[in-house]
């Protein structure tokens, strides 16, 4: 999260394309109490967002925390190794539980067709806490995984676009992956991209895409 990318923080990136999508009240970063975590939560401060501290492990339980603090009726969860979000899918997102509040939940990853590294997530006020009294093990890890992996009934909905580009990857996990998106914002800009220019860019440039190929992502219960 406190990488630079064109001179600035990846949590920056993250925190200036929330503030820009639209239907969002507040941005708050949520991180950990650990003493490894003092300088996310003092890079928070100097971004002028609330941070909330709680749980490593259980992140589920820090949502819950931003949850509460908020008020918030809903929450879309935004991950900081995700720098190039592009605010007008986070827009989109919220759109379609604004049009819908019957939703529980609502994202761009339900059937991936976006690039991962673009993802955006949303879940109601009342989803989040049946999954904070109900989740266990690996759910409580990936906060919203319970809504959508598990037996129980969540009303959901998906965005999807075409062409698929599922097969490009644009988050931050390695080495391979910063070097990319250096690669990327090199040719983009110091700004949030909208998720077709990166696509366009990485379909016509394979020696970018090649940069972390060979990247693999863990499953969803690897933790």
């Amino acid at each position: 999260m406190l990488r630079p990318l064109a001179g600035r923080p990846v949590l920056g990136w993250m925190v200036r394309a929330a503030r820009a999508a639209t239907g969002i009240d507040e941005v708050v970063v949520a991180t950990s109490t650990a003493p490894g975590d003092d300088a996310v939560a003092e890079l928070g401060e100097e971004l002028g967002v609330p941070v909330v501290r709680g749980s490593e492990d259980d992140v589920l339980s820090r949502f819950v925390l931003a949850l509460r603090q908020t008020e918030a009726d809903a929450v879309v969860r935004l991950t900081a190794d995700c720098p190039l979000a592009d605010p007008a899918l986070i827009s989109a997102v919220v759109g379609l539980w604004k049009a819908d509040t019957s939703l529980d939940y609502a994202a761009t990853t339900l059937v991936r067709t976006l690039p991962r590294g673009l993802d955006v997530e949303l879940a109601s006020r009342d989803a989040l806490l049946t999954a904070d009294a109900e989740a266990e093990s690996f759910h409580r890890t990936h906060v919203t995984s319970y809504l959508y992996d598990s037996k129980s009934q969540f009303r959901t909905m998906g965005l999807v676009v075409q062409p698929a580009a599922n097969d490009l990857r644009v988050t931050l996990d390695t080495a391979e992956d910063g070097e990319m998106l250096d690669a990327v914002v090199a040719e983009l800009g110091d700004r949030p991209p909208a998720w077709h220019e990166v696509v366009d860019l990485l379909r016509a440039r394979p020696d970018i895409t090649r940069i972390n190929a060979g990247v693999r992502q863990k499953k969803l219960a690897d933790g």
